[in-house]
């Protein structure tokens, strides 16, 4: 899983803030700011954010949350430290990392997808449960194997004599693939001068049926719900993008048999 060995979140991580501004994060951070309270037992006051990347998130994380976000890229770190000076960031792989401090929350909003095995999957739930307070709210936001469709997407975006477009294939090798590759193409014009990089991305592809499993195994109690519509924008023809909003309860000491708020 690590990110590594891509380009994308290395030498062209600064991308990432052309393709998307902090801005565009901005409502469906405040929708997932929304949803952590509302399945947290606690004042949720600081928050661990699992794979971060470039801090785009964290914008509007932080205007409700204390924020130390976590990332296994360099790169994209980088890029969230210039954006967000106030915020605690630190290098690490969700599946392993270990801050020797608990948190009110924990999110893993974008970057789930990349635990591409059912071992790496519990390690990385582990990890959450691990730096979560009791009666916390864990928050994932993943693509479910039920969901799947091969989607196409393109975007956009310009700075200065800089023009950038990516085209993105997802595609599953079968109906029971637990695994896709999202193939990614980056058109860059620099004064005109064109460079082309591709990468395939392997990502993740769980059943709901993993993720009830992994999910009470460590205890919590699981809301969900679909979330539809928020790729629309970029999905090239008939496609469709629906990923789910997973709210996790932890029990722990508090609260226990206290039902989740469905979102």
């Amino acid at each position: 899983m690590s990110q590594n060995k891509w380009r994308a979140y290395n030498d062209l991580a600064w991308t990432e803030p052309l393709l998307a501004s902090p801005e565009e994060y901005a409502d469906a951070t405040r929708h997932f700011m929304s949803v952590i309270r509302e399945n947290s037992r606690l004042e949720v006051r600081t928050l661990l954010h699992l794979g971060c990347g470039a801090g785009g998130h964290d914008h509007t994380f932080k205007r409700g949350f204390e924020v130390t976000g976590v990332d296994i890229s360099e790169g994209m770190l980088a890029h969230a430290r210039a954006l967000n000076p106030e915020i605690r960031y630190l290098r690490g792989d969700m599946r392993t990392v270990r801050l020797g401090e608990t948190f009110d929350a924990v999110a893993i909003p974008d970057s789930i997808g990349y635990m591409t095995t059912r071992a790496d999957l519990r390690r990385a739930i582990a990890t959450a449960d691990r730096h979560l307070r009791p009666g916390g709210a864990l928050l994932i936001v993943a693509l479910v194997r039920e969901d799947f469709r091969e989607n196409n997407f393109v975007y956009t975006g310009s700075r200065g004599d800089v023009e950038l477009v990516v085209f993105e294939n997802n595609h599953a090798r079968g109906p029971r693939s637990a695994t896709y590759e999202a193939t990614v193409v980056y058109l860059i014009r620099r004064k005109g001068k064109l460079e082309i990089v591709s990468e395939v991305h392997t990502q993740g592809l769980f059943t709901m049926a993993v993720w009830r499993s992994l999910l009470r195994e460590r205890g919590f109690r699981l809301a969900q719900r679909k979330l539809d519509h928020s790729y629309d924008p970029f999905i090239v023809g008939d496609g469709r993008y629906r990923v789910r909003i997973f709210a996790c309860s932890s029990q722990g000491r508090a609260g226990r048999g206290k039902a989740p708020h469905l979102v």
